[in-house]
């Protein structure tokens, strides 16, 4: 990688057709957490009139009437719904566009779904001759799940990979070690050659998925190591050390970035690293 260029290979624009089988609709909610906005996307063989809709977004009226919209203009009719993770800005319009849709919500969290099929590791989603294979991911939350699209070699990652910048390992729920595990498990799908492409959460596509993971993995030793350094220049609070190990950062981000200096400072005790109460 070449001084400047950003990791994963970051395509110029947010939202439209990703690859043949999958359109992002951009929800309008843009914010330093969410990036551009939430990425809703309606995947489809391209020669059927079913479609699948992963992460309709924050309950907006214009905007699960746009995902609908799309999936019109594009002559399909959504079949399911699916989540990547609980939050809200990625779940929160599940059970109102299930009721304009008329769909099942499947999600890996009991609480999120309507229906009674749920997803897990290793299952495997069709719909009009549309594959999905359920990969779980946990990390940035407990319940987050990645979708593999084989037809397209491209992984959606919801939050656990995003278009720009990195994700927050949101604590106590989300889990560090998790976490690392779960990038490793994509970095073995890119390096098998089964996927090229992230379709993330938020921010624009990633043409270098193996580029983009072994960049995050990196990003997380570095962090690791810088939090394990404040400790022992004898920073206690995770508050003294955002302040110490992120003030590169936008300071209105500091709030995610310590749920991930605890999620630091757990792995760090578990691991016999660090002493701290």
């Amino acid at each position: 990688m070449s001084a400047g260029t950003a990791p994963g290979a970051p395509r110029a624009t947010v939202g439209g057709w990703a690859t043949p089988r999958a359109l992002c609709v951009l929800a309008p909610n843009p914010s330093p957490m969410t990036l551009d906005g939430t990425n809703t996307w309606l995947l489809a063989e391209p020669d059927s009139d079913l479609a699948v809709v992963v992460d309709p977004g924050p309950l907006d009226e214009s905007h699960l009437a746009a995902v609908v919209g799309a999936a019109e203009q594009a002559g399909k009719r959504v079949a399911l719904t699916l989540l990547t993770h609980g939050h809200p800005d990625h779940a929160e319009g599940a059970a109102r566009f299930a009721e304009l849709t008329g769909t099942r919500v499947r999600a890996l969290d009991p609480a999120l779904r309507l229906g009674e099929e749920g997803l897990a590791e290793g299952d495997t989603v069709t719909a009009g001759g549309l594959e999905l294979r359920v990969v779980a991911t946990p990390g940035h939350t407990a319940d987050s799940l990645s979708f593999l699209l084989p037809a397209d070699a491209a992984v959606l990652t919801g939050d656990t990979v995003l278009g720009r910048g990195t994700t927050v390992v949101a604590h106590p729920d989300g889990r560090l070690g998790d976490y690392l595990d779960s990038l490793r498990r994509l970095q073995a799908l890119t390096v098998a050659g089964e996927v090229d492409t992230v379709l993330p959460g938020h921010g624009p596509v990633l043409g270098d998925a193996r580029g983009a993971v072994e960049f995050y993995l990196a990003h997380r030793a570095h962090r690791l190591a810088q939090v394990e350094t404040a400790v022992e220049t004898g920073l206690r609070t995770p508050s003294e050390v955002v302040a110490h190990v992120y003030a590169d950062v936008d300071p209105a981000l500091w709030p995610a970035a310590e749920l991930s200096v605890r999620a630091q400072l757990d792995y760090l005790r578990e691991h016999g690293i660090i002493e701290l109460p």
